[in-house]
């Protein structure tokens, strides 16, 4: 089966890794080209062709302010998206609750080790150690 276009819908316009970075950094605020260039570390060409896919699909949104083409990601169109990827977010959560119980778990262990070793360097080998037994005082000359 053929794959289909990347310009047929948001879905396969995101599953290219650099479409994904753009769309990141754009999320925080409108950007000129020049910026996302910057910030991406691609060619020019390379993101105007990127824009232009994420454009199509309705991913951003471009405006002009004189020469310049500000480029800004359209959040209302990426909420398919994330409505699709909401479905294994309990499937997720469930795993990271098992993650965060198991290092849980092994913190109590770590700190119960811990624990027993410091009492053990305090005194080694308790028994070795001689028990110290209570004295009984010297009769005085007046008890004998």
């Amino acid at each position: 089966m053929a794959r289909a276009t990347t310009t047929s819908d948001a879905f396969n316009a995101v599953a290219e890794p650099r479409r994904r970075e753009i769309l990141i950094y754009l999320a925080a605020s409108e950007r000129p080209v020049d910026d996302i260039v910057s910030a991406i570390g691609l060619a020019q060409p390379s993101v105007s062709k990127h824009l232009k896919v994420l454009r199509d699909v309705g991913l951003v949104r471009m405006r002009c302010q004189g020469r310049q083409k500000l480029y800004q990601t359209n959040a209302e169109a990426i909420r398919p998206l994330h409505e699709w990827a909401a479905t294994f977010e309990r499937y997720w959560q469930h795993q990271l609750n098992r993650v965060k119980e198991r290092a849980e778990e092994m913190g109590r262990q770590n700190t119960r080790d811990q624990i027993a070793q410091q009492l053990n360097s305090t005194n080694p080998n308790p028994s070795t150690q001689p028990n110290p037994q209570p004295t009984e005082p010297e009769p005085t000359e007046k008890e004998k």
